[in-house]
């Protein structure tokens, strides 16, 4: 993996904890999820017009993307209805990279060094000191089946994703359509169920959800482009430094503890990241 894709993909990882931390403000969780979700329609859909139609081929990877991403939003929303950002977003970003390498492994998708999964191996053992929390500090175990159920979705995504932007050969247009679809599934559920109360709601929440859409836009668009140079698991590997983004917005944004086994595992996912470097 050269510099700039390494320095494009952190940069990914901080719009995604972004849009994370967004989610996380105000009331509902699964509230500021419609809003987000319907901004980023609107998104999708300015990319698309100013991007040639997607090949026959890709209109499969788009469709069942779209529904892995309906899912990953579906899980996410309700995790975090249940627990902090601190703790739900390493859970959710952390199981998935040893899912995608366990499965590029199996299927022979890409070629990765005895140091990358090393990386891999060590990343994860940060990531299971960070969640660690969920068991010992009191915090709602409900989190833990929707945490994990929204890793599932992300190890999917990925894989999913990875391919059918190789299979399109346009990573911005296919993100677009990624956006919309799985952008209208979510929102569409979920207004069924509530009715339309999410939507009315004050300027300044179409704003955020506007800022949080566009995050969100950048930070797939970057790591789908990546994943088209670089190889998968690797790129799945480094985008999960948005943890320590995370961690961080989850101490100063909303207050949440910072300690001594944090930055512990702060350093081990910084260790890991190193690694697949080599």
């Amino acid at each position: 993996m050269s510099l700039p894709i390494l320095f494009a993909v952190l940069a990914a990882a901080f719009l995604h904890a972004l849009w994370n931390a967004l989610i996380r403000l105000g009331g509902s969780k699964i509230h500021a999820m419609v809003l987000l979700s319907l901004a980023e329609v609107v998104v999708g859909v300015i990319v698309v017009i100013m991007r040639p139609l997607p090949i026959p081929a890709a209109w499969p990877w788009i469709i069942g993307a779209g529904f892995v991403h309906f899912a990953y939003k579906f899980f996410l929303a309700h995790a975090y209805e249940q627990g902090d950002l601190s703790r739900v977003y390493p859970i959710a970003r952390g199981t998935a990279p040893m899912l995608v390498a366990i499965v590029s492994a199996a299927v022979a998708l890409d070629h990765i060094e005895a140091t990358g999964y090393a990386g891999i191996a060590i990343l994860g053992a940060g990531i299971l000191l960070m969640a660690r929390g969920v068991f010992t500090d009191g915090e709602s175990r409900r989190l833990l089946p929707f945490a994990l159920g929204s890793a599932c979705a992300t190890a999917t995504y990925t894989l999913v994703d990875g391919m059918g932007a190789r299979v399109a050969g346009d990573a911005v247009g296919y993100t677009g359509w990624l956006m919309i679809g799985g952008g209208l599934g979510f929102a569409a559920l979920m207004l069924s169920r509530r009715g339309l109360r999410d939507l009315n709601v004050p300027a300044r929440d179409w704003m955020r959800a506007g800022l949080g859409a566009v995050a969100s836009y950048g930070a797939y668009a970057i790591s789908i482009w990546a994943m088209t140079v670089a190889p998968i698991a690797l790129v799945a590997v480094l985008r999960e430094t948005s943890i320590l983004f995370a961690m961080l917005m989850g101490w100063l944004i909303f207050g949440e503890k910072m300690n001594a086994k944090k930055g512990m595992a702060a350093g081990l996912i910084v260790a890991g990241v190193m690694l697949t470097r080599l």
